[in-house]
């Protein structure tokens, strides 16, 4: 008990009347999700949730964020319930600073003395993650789209003025195509991700075996890998089944595939691996002897739109959605998606998946 406190009350404070929360108050904050804490007339701590003690707003029975403390002062004073944003560093969280949105509002029918307010603060941080993810997947998506829509309509308008050049309009037909093909793909993929991209499970899981995904990429694969003389490879464990969608794992795997023979050297090696590592689950990885990626993309390489190398990423037909397609297939599966890699020296892509025996 503080010096300031005896004076202020004129007598000790375990003589007074111990102050208790009005009835269901207590029920009512311990299912709130926010950080919850009430404080009495004295700023001393009556109530606070977990999360307002992980997050260091609060220590032993003291409120120790001075904005919150000022605003509870006011309320206290006016009766006037107040809102505001403050920021926090979180030191459990290595010091970052989170942003709470918090409300602060008078409590009436104290048992024992008035004066008791009630702060709330809500961690905006993850929402505002999202919605930043949001502002730049409307961004990213509206580019990507503009390049190939610009280039159909420049390409239509030419060969309007070429249309006595039989030559002319053949080779910007071709042009066109791929363009058309282009907005296909990036619509193709747009529609997979949108579908999966929820962290929500395959709503009709079936028995698929692992052999017939694995065969199915390559083949899907093969044309391409064959235009640039590389081999593709099958090794690995046998006869292994998952419980999921085939064709979207396929489709995850032919990605890899793809992105490890674009960005490989002509005349080099990929090779898918099955392996059944003894943990429950199965991996199916992909290793190719390529450029590489610099470390400090790793992080991010599974991001929507995210390209290590913009300009060549484009120039092979890209749409920089097939890695994020891949780990939230994983996930849809109950899996995972990881990376090795080392620049000049190759990359291996991993998807750990449960085995059939293994998944309710």
């Amino acid at each position: 008990m503080s010096a300031q406190s005896s004076r202020t009350s004129g007598k000790p404070r375990a003589a007074q009347q111990p102050v208790r929360l009005p009835q269901g108050i207590a029920s009512v904050l311990s299912v709130l999700s926010s950080s919850a804490v009430v404080l009495d007339s004295e700023d001393h701590v009556l109530r606070a949730s977990t999360a307002a003690r992980t997050y260091g707003l609060v220590k032993g029975d003291r409120l120790v964020v001075s904005e919150l403390l000022a605003l509870a002062r006011q309320v206290r004073r006016d009766g006037e319930i107040r809102e505001g944003e403050v920021e926090v560093p979180v030191p459990r969280f290595g010091g970052r600073t989170t942003s709470f949105a918090v409300r602060v509002a008078p409590l009436s029918g104290g048992v024992g003395g008035g004066g008791l307010v009630l702060v709330l603060a809500e961690d905006q941080t993850e929402s505002r993650r999202v919605e930043e993810v949001r502002r730049d997947f409307v961004a990213n998506v509206s580019h990507e789209l503009k390049t190939p829509v610009g280039a159909l309509a420049l390409l239509a308008e030419t060969i309007e003025d070429a249309a006595d050049d039989a030559e002319a309009v053949r080779r910007f037909a071709g042009r066109m195509r791929q363009e058309a093909a282009r907005l296909t793909f990036l619509v193709q993929d747009l529609i997979t991700l949108n579908r999966i991209q929820a962290a929500e499970p395959i709503p009709d899981p079936q028995t698929v075996d692992v052999d017939t995904v694995v065969a199915e990429a390559l083949d899907r694969t093969r044309m391409k890998a064959q235009a640039r003389g590389i081999t593709l490879a099958s090794v690995g464990v046998r006869g292994l089944s998952v419980f999921g969608e085939g064709d979207l794992l396929a489709t995850a795997l032919r990605n890899l595939l793809e992105n490890a023979v674009v960005y490989s050297p002509e005349r080099t090696r990929v090779v898918v691996c099955v392996k059944k590592p003894g943990d429950g689950g199965v991996e199916i990885s992909v290793a190719d002897q390529g450029i590489g990626i610099p470390e400090r993309d790793l992080e991010r390489i599974f991001e929507r739109f995210y390209r290590v190398d913009p300009a060549r990423s484009r120039a092979t037909g890209g749409t920089g959605l097939g890695l994020a397609i891949v780990k939230h297939a994983a996930a849809a599966h109950g899996g995972r998606v990881t990376v090795r890699s080392v620049e000049g020296a190759g990359s291996t892509f991993t998807m750990w998946l449960p085995l059939r025996g293994d998944r309710a």
